[in-house]
């Protein structure tokens, strides 16, 4: 699975997942990604900065969402989204909670440095091993025009249900 930051022609922001990136690429084709505030059809992806963790470096806190625009009208109470799960969710979202586990406590934590050392790599300069880090969009997008995958972690909210 993978999560993809999207954008629609009006500049709407939002996320959404898919089996792989060629699931992504054949949804899109079809017009069956669609913008969730206004319906369009003419969506790409965002760019995306992977987030990358190790089990014995202390992981960084989560970024502070940037806040949403002002409404026209402010509500009365501010509301989080919130969903009921089929099981086959729940199990989905515990296999990326595996996932990510996996990741941080098998890879090396690189912290800021995980572009370099993506690159060092990616170009044979070091030896091949999995790492994990952040990534500014700029170095993000910079990485992804070289040609050098990487993706980012799942993060979910702490499990409060």
């Amino acid at each position: 699975m993978i999560r993809y930051t999207l954008a629609c022609e009006r500049q709407h922001s939002f996320e959404s997942w898919f089996q792989n990136s060629t699931a992504y690429d054949k949804q899109s084709k079809r017009g069956l990604v669609t913008c969730p505030v206004c319906n369009s059809s003419k969506v790409e992806k965002a760019i995306m900065a992977p987030r990358l963790a190790r089990a014995d470096v202390p992981e960084p806190p989560p970024p502070i969402p940037a806040p949403a625009p002002p409404a026209a009208t402010p509500p009365a109470v501010a509301k989080t989204p919130v969903a009921i799960m089929s099981s086959q969710e729940r199990e989905l979202r515990q296999k990326l909670k595996e996932l990510r586990d996996h990741v941080t406590k098998n890879a090396n934590y690189v912290g800021p440095k995980f572009p370099e050392e993506a690159r060092k790599i990616h170009y044979g300069e070091t030896e091949h091993r999995s790492i994990y880090g952040e990534a500014s969009p700029d170095e993000a997008k910079a990485l992804h025009e070289e040609g050098i995958e990487f993706h980012p972690l799942p993060m979910l909210p702490d499990d409060q249900n």
